[in-house]
């Protein structure tokens, strides 16, 4: 389900920290209903994108459109249409999991009893009925993740950004959570997944963008990048196209140093 209408439209995107240049001219076009695994090695500039998208980082050159809105612009009315789960989030852990769902669905827009019957809905979705009405304090890492996926799409957005979501899920939940992104997609919902679970982006996304040393070096579906690239995994892709191929050296240097006496 896509529009000609790109969701996402960033053209010769740049962003330079002190004199350390992040992003190198990213130019890129997302559609409605696309799964997007935004990939790439620690530093390659995937959190800078996201959240210059999200605007939350300002001093970019270049041009950046969401949901039809220039993010510089100042107006912040397109946030009411995103969703977001950070790779690390502070939970305020003295609220319960009632405060702090229906206290973000206020912020998205939601009335108070809306927000707290959809809530109370989705924790029992994924099997936390019990807990809604217990501090967050009190919660695994699982569970926490299982109530910030809640709180980035009680508001019904149109746009995902998720990074590392299934960070601390169990087996089970990992697959309904995959199945939950594939029928958002299918309804025309956009997502932007960046996570270094190479087997994960490349079984839930139909669009891969590989980002290195701020330039984006592949954009394609899984299968595209496999025929160009002549390799069978999206970590071997990964690491071809990165120029890592020391992996196997690496760990037989340090298993060899473990097994010293």
């Amino acid at each position: 389900m896509e529009t000609n209408h790109p969701v996402i439209s960033i053209r010769d995107l740049m962003m330079r920290y002190d004199t350390d240049l992040i992003l190198r001219g990213i130019d890129l076009d997302v559609y409605q209903g696309q799964i997007i695994g935004y990939i790439g090695p620690n530093g390659a500039g995937k959190s800078t994108t996201v959240k210059i998208m999200l605007g939350l980082v300002q001093g970019f050159t270049g041009s950046v459109s969401v949901l039809g809105q220039d993010v510089s612009n100042g107006d912040i009315k397109y946030k009411r249409r995103i969703g977001y789960v950070p790779e690390v989030a502070e939970l305020y852990d003295n609220l319960t999991a009632h405060e702090y769902l229906t206290f973000v669905g206020e912020l998205y827009g939601l009335d108070r009893d809306q927000a707290d019957r959809k809530a109370k809905k989705l924790m029992k979705q994924f099997s936390l009925e019990d807990v809604y009405y217990s501090r967050i304090s009190s919660f695994s890492k699982g569970m926490r993740q299982k109530v910030l996926l809640i709180s980035s799409l009680l508001h019904n957005p149109d746009l995902l950004f998720l990074d590392e979501p299934l960070s601390g899920l169990d087996a089970n939940s990992v697959m309904v959570v995959k199945e939950i992104l594939a029928q958002l997609a299918e309804q025309g919902k956009t997502i932007f997944y960046s996570s270094h679970i190479m087997d994960v982006v490349e079984k839930i996304s139909n669009r891969i963008i590989l980002l290195a040393e701020g330039k984006i070096v592949a954009d394609g579906s899984f299968d595209q990048l496999k025929e160009k690239n002549k390799e069978g995994s999206l970590e071997e892709i990964f690491n071809q196209l990165t120029g890592f191929n020391e992996h196997r050296q690496i760990a037989e240097d340090f298993v060899s140093i473990v097994q010293e006496v």
